[in-house]
């Protein structure tokens, strides 16, 4: 992900006169091994430290178009609920600690288990803090009410790289604690995941549906899709790992294809001297520029969850744990929240090829070319040849 990112990025979306190529690649860097230590952590220290490094990295890059009133703004809602977020969660690990004498995350889990550690109030009250903490993170309602403002206001290229790399890291952190440390009391947390999936699933979906701004559709489109993750997270078994694997890499690059011509063609349609993101910029797009109107099109529907895509496999997969877990019902809500998604990314399809506007050649670089190219046929091909990663595990 931050690979392809890093292929688009053309002067990282600010001001070509106050850029600084060599600060940016150091800052999205940082905030790869912060994410690369979220995946790996034995430790609930490490998990901290790698979701700090993450998020002031990414507290940064949000407002690094500093002559940009919403980058600023984006960026500074982002740290003040980012703070808050960071003080709740290591509040909760300060309590697990105290319960259980360690911060080793086995040592967590075999000290609950084992019902050495009275599972009293601080306990309960530590998982708590700690799991809303992460749930901030991948935007869960209610407690995603900073990422439309944020994802909105950043320069799209990090937007893009927040949307996919931070999301990802952060379920992955969210289901090794889940899985490892607090699987003994499963009963515990999964009601309380539970109804924060449906609350997601409504919210971001109903919103998406009367958003006129593309970036802003994307941004409820992350939240919705952080939705569809958390029914992974509600399985114990093995198989929910390689769902939220393949899920993620989906997602990965779908939205980064998407992003990708949404940058280029909000480029082209500047508006005195602003760039345009609402979805009128897609209009006739597909009548000179038919690799960016496919691109387009296969990552919408991928996102969707349409056939013969990764898109498709990843919500099936997804959808299998909740039968495993013989949630039926949450499958049928999720089926329905996700028919309602099919309506918003239908928009920009419909405006690329039904739809008369400025129908202007748009010149692609070569290495942009290549990674909208490679995206787009990842895509297609893990959605005919889904075991690709499925094996993996």
């Amino acid at each position: 992900g931050g690979l392809l990112v890093v292929g688009i990025s053309r002067h990282f979306g600010v001001d070509k006169e106050h850029s600084h190529p060599a600060e940016y690649y150091a800052i999205m860097l940082f905030a790869l091994a912060g994410a690369i230590m979220m995946v790996t952590f034995e430790n609930l220290i490490m998990l901290f430290i790698g979701l700090e490094v993450l998020s002031v990295s990414m507290y940064v890059l949000t407002g690094s178009d500093k002559r940009n009133f919403r980058s600023n703004e984006a960026s500074l809602k982002y740290f003040l609920m980012g703070a808050f977020a960071t003080g709740i969660l290591l509040f909760g690990i300060a309590l697990i600690y105290g319960a259980t004498g360690s911060f080793n995350i086995h040592t967590i889990a075999d000290e609950i288990a084992s019902k050495r550690v009275y599972l009293g109030s601080m306990v309960y009250v530590g998982i708590t803090l700690l799991l809303i903490g992460l749930l901030f993170k991948v935007s869960v309602a209610p407690f995603h009410f900073w990422t439309a403002d944020v994802y909105d206001g950043a320069p799209s290229i990090f937007t893009a790289f927040m949307s996919t790399v931070v999301k990802t890291a952060g379920f992955a952190a969210l289901y090794r604690i889940t899985s490892i440390s607090f699987e003994s009391i499963h009963g515990y947390w999964y009601g309380f995941f539970i109804i924060l999936t449906v609350l997601t699933l409504l919210i971001s979906n109903i919103t998406a549906v009367y958003q006129k701004s593309f970036k802003r559709m994307m941004a409820f489109s992350s939240i919705s899709h952080a939705g569809y993750l958390m029914i992974a997270t509600l399985s114990k078994m093995p198989s929910s790992a390689s769902s939220i694997l393949f899920y993620s890499v989906a997602y990965t690059l779908a939205t980064i294809t998407a992003f990708g011509v949404m940058i280029l063609v909000s480029e082209a349609n500047m508006k005195d001297g602003k760039l345009n993101e609402d979805f009128n910029i897609f209009n006739g797009l597909g009548k000179k520029n038919p690799l960016l109107a496919f691109s387009l099109v296969i990552s919408m529907l991928s996102l969707a969850g349409i056939p013969l895509t990764a898109g498709f496999w990843g919500k099936f997969f997804v959808f299998s744990n909740a039968v495993d877990r013989k949630i039926i019902w949450l499958l049928i809500y999720a089926v329905l929240m996700s028919a309602v998604g099919i309506y918003y990314y239908f928009k920009p399809i419909i405006n690329a090829y039904m739809k008369e506007g400025n129908e202007q050649t748009i010149e692609i670089p070569p290495l942009y070319k290549f990674i909208l190219i490679f995206s787009t046929i990842a895509t297609l091909f893990l959605g005919i040849f889904p075991d690709m990663i499925k094996s993996i595990f």
